[in-house]
């Protein structure tokens, strides 16, 4: 796995990471040490509130650096990647925000970290300072529960800072700030899942390997190994084993609360994490067990790693109202304590109902439209490919879905179905099944067809088709912008307003459109995403002007057919 980041000398890293956050978030936090390694509270010291001492290795943004401010942490010492802070820099960090009323180191439990923030609490104890230190150990795959002192502490130390933080906040006294800490840290339990490996500024090689479809349950944030690798589960199947896992040592019994932290390790999409907080939440509820406080995103990352935890905290009354007292630093993102307002109606988003109007004979058009319909979706992976090229790769699926949405619509309508509620209930459906910019311009031009035929249905079907093709088009150029020569599929339905006659001869019409289409694909397309793209279009026929030539080819049939 190559090297490719966004630095610039790999020695320089964790130096230049300091320099820019001192220099982003001035008067927010401050350095505390002429290298930068540290920073404090700028309200520290304060002479009755406890100071919270926190640090470990760098590449774990935001954690240890984010959570020094205002009912977290005062200061926080950090070593290069990975690698835990000397004791020297702990005790000068500490000194730095240290009052009458003591200190608390709260970190997480690695071997290096322990011995270097023992050290550094000898030397404040020399020097007059009460110490008091609680360690983070809630990575409950890492050791068996007998063996619960020696597990490290990953992300639940976030919900550790926060109860021991207000605590601290609340001016309580160094022997109770120390006894929230540890109170909550004995009822936080975290389980993780690796997808990708992370990869170190200064060694340039992955931490782990994993195959392009295995995952690893249990991964430390350092790339420690895991108890169980295998083929990827899905995101519930995962959230299950954690939970799972998480409730053997936590009594999550009916009526008991939680906090819950749906944790990013650093290259996961929030979106993936908000699809793990759903099922958590939904197999918690199962359980009687309600979520009273609730933080989803990036708390602590392992740099670029892919994957995502779960922490857990049990709750009673002091821990919750701590989670609940105000916190801020310039990283750390509040969680969520509030419920969803009940008896609130909510609006069917589906689409719009259309008025049935009848006629006092058969549709031909939604006979044309049963018979076309159909073949559209078959063309899903050519428009795909062609948009792809040019484009963001959705036409594809807008015309697979659209076709299928206005198939269902007009297949629910009577067979004597106005053409007005035809194209309204196409408009509705085609724009709601994958809504996209085609999509949006395909309903707005259906509409007003809709309203144009709905004005001149006594005449005959070449001018009905004429007046609804001229609507259409002049819609969606007022809306898209585009002009004939824009190489859009404009350019495959504007010509043949003067080809259309009393009767619509839908042979002659789909031979024009082909024609047209093979006219305009030298050109240079000049509007949407693929004007972006400039000379590179020319050559490549517009998807578009594709996806409208193969349904004028799937009416004719159609109509051969009928």
């Amino acid at each position: 796995m190559a090297l490719r980041k966004i630095i610039n000398d790999p020695q320089d890293f964790v130096d230049e990471v300091m320099e820019g956050i001192v220099a982003a978030h001035a008067g927010e936090v401050r350095p505390l040490t002429t290298d930068l390694r540290s920073l404090g509270r700028c309200d520290a010291p304060h002479p009755e509130r406890v100071a919270i001492v926190t640090g470990g290795g760098s590449g774990h943004l935001p954690f240890f650096l984010g959570y020094v401010g205002q009912g977290l942490c005062s200061a926080v010492a950090v070593g290069n990647v990975f690698s835990s802070p000397s004791a020297s820099l702990i005790h000068a960090a500490a000194s730095s925000v240290a009052s009458a009323a003591g200190v608390l180191f709260l970190y997480g439990n690695y071997g290096g970290d322990v011995y270097n923030f023992d050290l550094a609490a000898d030397l404040l104890r020399a020097q007059g300072t009460r110490v008091r230190t609680v360690l983070g150990t809630d990575d409950i795959t890492s050791a068996p529960a007998e063996q619960a002192g020696d597990r490290r502490g990953v992300a639940g130390l976030v919900l550790v800072y926060k109860a021991a933080g207000a605590a601290a906040e609340a001016l309580l006294p160094l022997d109770e700030v120390a006894r929230v800490a540890q109170k909550a840290a004995d009822r936080t339990r975290t389980m993780g899942v690796g997808l990708a490996p992370t990869i170190l500024p200064a060694a340039g090689e992955p931490t782990f390997e994993l195959g392009p479809d295995e995952m690893e349950i249990g991964v430390g944030i350092h790339g420690e190994r895991g108890i169980h690798r295998g083929p990827l589960e899905s995101a519930d199947a995962i959230t299950d084993r954690f939970l799972e896992t998480i409730a053997e040592e936590l009594d999550l019994l009916d009526g008991s609360r939680v906090a819950v932290l749906v944790n990013g390790l650093g290259a996961t999409p929030l979106e993936e994490l908000y699809v793990v907080y759903r099922h958590l939440r939904s197999a918690l509820a199962s359980r009687g067990v309600s979520v009273a406080h609730r933080f989803v995103g990036e708390y602590v990352t392992s740099l670029e790693m892919a994957g995502v935890s779960v922490s857990i905290m049990l709750l009673d009354d002091e821990l919750d109202a701590l989670l609940g007292a105000p916190a801020a630093s310039p990283f750390f993102r509040p969680g969520s304590a509030g419920t969803a307002a009940e008896g609130t109606p909510l609006r069917d988003s589906a689409a719009a109902a259309v008025e049935v109007r009848t006629t006092d004979r058969p549709s031909g058009l939604r006979t044309l439209l049963l018979g076309a319909l159909p073949a559209m979706p078959a063309h899903a992976e050519e428009l795909r490919q062609l948009d792809a090229d040019v484009g963001d790769g959705d036409l594809g699926i807008t015309v697979a879905a659209g076709s299928e949405a206005v198939l269902r619509a007009v297949s629910d309508l009577p067979a004597e179905a106005s053409e007005p509620t035809l194209l309204l209930a196409a408009a509705s459906a085609f724009a709601s099944a994958n809504p996209s910019t085609f999509a949006a311009l395909v309903g707005t031009g259906l509409i007003a067809a809709a309203e144009a035929v709905d004005a001149v249905a006594d005449r005959p079907a070449g001018e009905r088709f004429a007046t609804g093709l001229g609507a259409f088009t002049a819609r969606v150029s007022e809306r898209g912008g585009a002009q004939r020569g824009d190489k859009t599929f404009l350019d495959v339905l504007l010509p043949l307003l003067d080809s259309v006659g009393a009767e619509v001869d839908l042979a002659e019409i789909e031979a024009s459109a082909q024609q047209l289409l093979a006219d305009s694909t030298p050109l240079q397309n000049r509007r949407g995403r693929a004007a972006w793209q400039g000379e590179r279009t020319r050559g490549l026929p517009d998807p578009g002007a594709v996806a409208v030539t193969r349904f004028l080819t799937a009416l004719r049939r159609a109509g051969e057919g009928s």
